[in-house]
């Protein structure tokens, strides 16, 4: 018969807490939230509940990348642990609000703390860079959304030198793998500009573009960003904090490239100016040598020269008159000689 096993109380929990990291590294929990307190101005408490059961939760203030109050709907990544004082407790990573209204609730809160930062400044925007050439896209490479992003480019002009960061955009862990990819192209400098994309979907589907921690990302990129998320409606407090916001992956791509046919028309507009150009200016050359010619047969100007006019007939005894620069003459001919 085995032995019965014998702990000490911190013995015990220590092993209990082991067997539960092993079993329940990272869990996800979804609930509402219930007594939400901020304690000290570092450690962030609430109950996390359902209609049959409710749990202690627990995380650092600085892990809460999203505005909590009571009553929000929530999903928690994090791991459940058992206190010194053997209370069960379970230690929050990441939140998301969850359902169209804890959504809102949560976006309006946040938009009006980064707001008042200035997070969201139209004066702090940046234009897509002339001559642009090498675009950064951070997207999923199976969605829908990005499929139509490269439909668009493909279709409209070629020579685009692209750099692909494929993410998940959606759920828990997107928003650090979009961060991750923000900072390998930031650190890189290979690109004009960075293009964060992703297609339409449900509230609970695009939340993860309101993450805290994403916003500021993207609003201190040294590369302008342009974003494409969902649908023409929808809206995202990465959408308010980006340089440049499409209002679909599709439009995204269109504000990045040229379109084949409006380029052909310019080469054609190019090339009337150009001849237009060319024959003023040869019409120009032309009045000009003439108005040279014109002003070397200019009485006046020959007559500055020395020479003087002689008008009459020119027999003998007749008069006839001079003129020269400054002054009429009146002389009669006493002798006509011929010149040799």
């Amino acid at each position: 018969m085995l032995e019965t096993p014998k702990f000490s109380v911190s013995e015990f929990l220590e092993v209990l807490n082991q067997t539960l990291e092993y079993s329940y590294a990272s869990i996800l929990v979804e609930g509402e939230v219930s007594g939400f307190k901020v304690n000290q101005g570092k450690w962030v408490f609430f109950d996390l509940k359902d209609e049959q059961g409710s749990i202690s939760c627990f995380m650092p203030l600085w892990e809460l990348r999203t505005e909590l109050e009571d009553g929000m709907k929530v999903v928690v990544r994090g791991f459940p642990k058992v206190t010194n004082w053997g209370k069960f407790s379970f230690t929050v990573r990441q939140i998301m609000p969850v359902g169209e209204g804890s959504i809102k609730k949560s976006f309006e809160k946040l938009k009006a703390k980064l707001e008042k930062e200035g997070l969201f400044d139209p004066a702090k925007k940046r234009s897509l860079p002339e001559n642009l050439t090498k675009i950064g896209v951070i997207s999923s490479t199976s969605a829908a959304g990005y499929a139509d992003f490269c439909k668009i480019i493909n279709a409209r002009w070629g020579g685009l030198d692209i750099q692909v960061c494929h993410t998940q955009v959606q759920g828990l862990i997107a928003p650090d793998q979009i961060i991750r990819a923000l900072k390998y192209l930031n650190e890189r400098q290979e690109v004009q500009v960075i293009a964060i994309i992703r297609g339409g979907g449900s509230a609970d589907d695009l939340a993860c573009f309101n993450d805290e921690a994403l916003v500021r990302a993207i609003a201190a990129s040294k590369i302008p960003v342009i974003t494409g998320i969902g649908h023409e409606i929808d809206e995202s407090l990465s959408d308010l904090a980006a340089d440049i916001r499409a209002s679909t992956p599709s439009n995204c791509a269109e504000l990045l490239s040229k379109d084949r046919k409006t380029e052909q028309i310019e080469d054609q507009i190019r090339t009337i100016r150009t001849k237009i150009d060319t024959e003023f200016s040869a019409a120009e050359n032309k009045i000009a040598a003439t108005l040279r010619i014109l002003e070397s047969l200019n009485p006046d100007l020959i007559l500055s020269r020395g020479y003087a006019i002689l008008s009459g007939k020119l027999e003998l005894g007749n008069v006839v008159k001079i003129t020269t620069k400054d002054k009429k003459l009146s002389a009669e001919i006493k002798e006509i000689k011929e010149r040799r």
